[in-house]
Order: structure tokens, then C-alpha cells, then sequence
């Protein structure tokens, strides 16, 4: 079992990557359809996993002065209380009861869903981004780009909780139409950078609610770290639009499935 985590962990690192796709909406579902970890266990071993291998692409990102942190403060304002409040909620109901279960896998399953579209539809919002940023009246001011940004902080703070999906393919699109003047690389820097605390948070909130298991967690790591490494060497030569289109199916059929129980 050992090696069919490491060869798990290298597979989702690959693809990550390639693509650049949030880990969490992989290896969530894996986990779950899979090898059977019971959904609380594997969305709080997914968290610690995602905050681990995260710190390295927002360190690199660090170097390279594409994260903006203030922007990144800014999620932070929302999502840390709103990971905090969320614990508390999965404590009161009964992290390890049918409730919980139930409300992580349906959410899991609808933001898979979102996810797969959001990825199918990536070209045209970075269009639309594009757009926005030509078309200077539509900007928003410094204090509505402020409280949209905790809303959004917020959001993502309550079901990357929840389900540990959300942080990458929800973060980057709101980022990416609240901030349209921004490059690409500082909304996909910033957003990496937000989920290293959120996630780390998050997963230790799990920890504390007893749904982690690192004999699971460990051999993840150990793949995926050369996973991502051959993935990013890979990323050039890539036919891009056809994995966009194998993953999108790939999220679809995870997340009906998950809806059908």
C-alpha cells in the first residue's frame, strides 16, 4: 500500500506540474475512490500535503517577485478566520459522523465540478481579463477591491476547509477579475503564496480533529516531489489544450461520482 501512495503522490506531482492544476482536486478523490480513505482523513491529509508542496512554488515565486503580498494579506483577513470558524463547525457536528461525511463529500463533489469548468473555460477568462484591463472604468476602487478581496478570502478559507479543493481554480479566477491589470504570474505567485498558510492551517485544524494520517501523508510526499520536478521540465512540450481537456473529463467523472454517493 506503501507504494501505491508514493506512486500516487508521484502521478498527482506530475500533473501539477504539467498543468499547474491544484493537487487537492487530484488527490481528494484518489484518496476517497480509490484506495477508500474515509473523506475526512483523506481532505485532512490532502491540506498538510498541499501546504508542504506548496512552500516550494511560492518560495520560487518569492525569488522571483511575482507574489504580491499585500493582495496575499489581504485572502489571508478572510480565509484564516474563516479555516478557524469551519474547524469548529466540523468539531461540533462530529468530524468522524455520517453529517460531516456527507457535507465534505457533496461539497467536494460541486467544486470538482466547478473546477473541471473552470479549467475548460480558462482561455476565455484570461480573455476576459484582458478585457477588463483595457477597459479602465470598470476597475474597482481601493476600497471595493479591499473587501472583495476578504470575501473572497473568506470563501476560500471555508471550503478549501471543508474539502481542500478551491485554493488553485477558484483563488486564481477571482484574482485574476478582481485584479485584471495584474501579469499572470503574480495572481498564480499570490495565490500560491495565500495557500501555503490557508492550507497549512487548515491541515492542522484537521490534525487536531484527528482526520490526518501520515502514514498516508509521508509516502505522498515522497512522490510527489520528483513528480512536480518532472512535470515542470515537461511543461514546454506539453500539447496544453488536450490536458486541459483529459483533466476537466477527469474532475467531471470524479465529482458525478462522488455526487452519486
Amino acid at each position: 500500500m506503501t507504494i501505491g501512495y508514493i506512486i500516487s503522490g508521484f502521478a498527482v506531482g506530475f500533473l501539477v506540474g504539467l498543468t499547474g492544476v491544484g493537487g487537492g482536486s487530484l488527490m481528494t478523490p484518489l484518496l476517497i475512490m480509490v484506495f477508500g480513505i474515509h473523506p475526512t482523513t483523506a481532505v485532512g491529509t490532502d491540506l498538510l500535503f498541499a501546504s508542504a508542496t506548496k512552500i516550494v512554488g511560492s518560495a520560487v515565486h518569492g525569488k522571483q517577485r511575482t507574489v504580491k503580498w499585500p493582495i496575499v494579506g489581504r485572502l489571508l483577513l478572510g480565509s484564516l478566520p474563516g479555516a478557524v470558524v469551519t474547524i469548529a463547525v466540523l468539531h461540533h457536528i462530529g468530524i468522524h459522523g455520517h453529517l460531516a461525511n456527507q457535507v465534505i463529500s457533496q461539497v467536494l463533489a460541486v467544486l470538482l465540478l466547478i473546477s473541471a469548468a473552470l479549467l475548460v473555460a480558462k482561455p476565455w477568462l484570461l480573455r476576459k481579463a484582458n478585457e477588463l484591463e483595457s477597459e479602465r472604468h470598470l476597475t474597482l476602487g481601493p476600497t471595493t477591491s479591499l473587501l472583495a478581496t476578504i470575501i473572497v478570502g473568506l470563501v476560500l478559507g471555508v471550503v478549501v476547509t471543508i474539502c481542500s479543493v478551491g485554493a488553485g481554480a477558484l483563488g486564481t479566477i477571482a484574482l485574476l477579475l478582481l485584479y485584471p491589470r495584474l501579469p499572470v504570474a503574480e495572481i498564480v505567485g499570490s495565490d500560491i503564496a495565500h495557500a501555503v498558510p490557508l492550507t497549512l492551517l487548515a491541515g492542522l485544524g484537521h490534525w487536531w480533529l484527528g482526520s490526518v494520517n501520515p502514514e498516508i501523508l509521508i509516502p505522498l510526499l515522497i512522490g510527489s516531489v520528483p513528480g512536480i520536478a518532472l512535470g515542470s521540465f515537461g511543461v514546454q512540450i506539453a500539447p496544453e489544450p488536450v490536458l486541459r481537456g483529459c483533466l476537466g473529463v477527469i474532475l467531471v467523472v470524479s465529482g458525478l461520482k462522488l455526487l452519486n454517493g
